[in-house]
């Protein structure tokens, strides 16, 4: 498949933009700046991109804990999505959602949610308002390898299976649940697999690569738009980072350094840049013009959630709907 210069670069400009805001966030963080705690996807950014440059505008997706890198993708500005974080009145939630209840209804984003495997249901909701609706809107929920033992996931894939509605289910295998290798929490592999059981088709894909994620999203998308149904996909990946930045010497407890370092030679930017300058795509001059102006974006949005305000005392109770 021969995608055009455009699709490639911005691809790379959404990759540099992931990894350069949560670099910036383990600074941030170390640094006491951040209330509460924060999940970091660095070293999974080719999945997101990779499954929402297939999305347009209004189709949906549901997140996770460790939702940036999808908020993002889906077309989040990282000004408000840093303010939410800081907790400024400024954040695309005024401030009282944080890292972890990011959401923007004007792009799709129904939120990222802090319980594992919540979304599932959630995106199957939003697939089949889609179809009574008889808009040709698809729903992508992303999830763990842990989440893929849930109750959720299997309801979700059973219901949306039965209906065909026009839902994509991400699976980001980044091989630990939490503290846990998927080697003791699952006797399969491949968690693709699982599609079958469902009569829907299932794929395993290398997560870091942009490219290979893009084509096999595709036709998932365009199945669904069709009424044909559902897709689960599996993007094999890993997170350089721990479970979260408190995780004791950043996962070092449960993976060994060599694992840990074995991967970060798998870098999904790393890689990418490489094969563009090997087809042609792109120039390192013009590498270097992108990345300096996404670092440049970086150090703008970080200065803009300082300045903002905080949320005023009156207004805790503001847009809160149930008591």
């Amino acid at each position: 498949m021969k995608l055009p210069k455009k699709l490639l670069v911005q691809m790379l400009r959404k990759m540099l933009q992931i990894r350069y805001f949560e670099e910036a966030l383990v600074d941030l963080y170390a640094r006491g700046l951040l209330p509460g705690i924060v999940h970091l996807s660095v070293g999974q950014e080719a999945a997101a991109v990779g499954v929402c440059e297939n999305l347009r505008k209004d189709d949906f997706i549901l997140s996770t804990h460790r939702g940036h890198g999808h908020f993002i993708a889906k077309g989040g500005e990282l000004k408000p999505m840093m303010a939410e974080i800081f907790g400024r009145k400024a954040g695309y939630c005024k401030g009282k959602g944080g890292t972890q209840h990011i959401a923007c209804l004007d792009f799709g984003s129904l939120g990222s949610l802090g319980i594992v495997g919540s979304g599932i249901p959630i995106a199957v909701g939003a697939g089949l308002s889609a179809k009574l609706r008889q808009t040709d809107q698809v729903a992508v929920s992303f999830f763990g390898d842990g989440a893929s033992n849930r109750g959720t996931f299997h309801e979700g894939l059973n219901f949306a299976s039965l209906y065909k509605l026009p839902v994509i289910f991400v699976c980001e295998n980044n091989l630990y649940g939490e503290f846990t290798s998927q080697k003791r929490h699952q006797t399969i592999v491949d968690i693709a697999n699982r599609a079958a059981s469902y009569v829907m088709p299932g794929v395993t894909v290398d997560g870091n690569d942009v490219i290979a994620v893009y084509e096999a999203v595709k036709p998932a998308v365009e199945r669904a738009r069709q009424g044909d149904g559902p897709t689960l996909i599996e993007c094999k990946t890993y997170r350089w980072r721990g479970h979260f930045e408190a995780d004791p010497g950043q996962g070092e407890r449960y993976r060994t350094k060599e694992e840990i370092a074995s991967w970060m030679e798998k870098c999904p930017i790393k890689r990418y840049k490489l094969r563009l300058l090997q087809d042609n795509i792109i120039t390192e001059s013009e590498i270097e013009k992108v990345e300096n102006a996404v670092r440049n974006q970086i150090e703008e949005t970080i200065a803009y959630a300082k300045e903002s305000p905080f949320p005023e005392p009156e207004e805790t109770l503001d847009d809160v709907f149930a008591d």
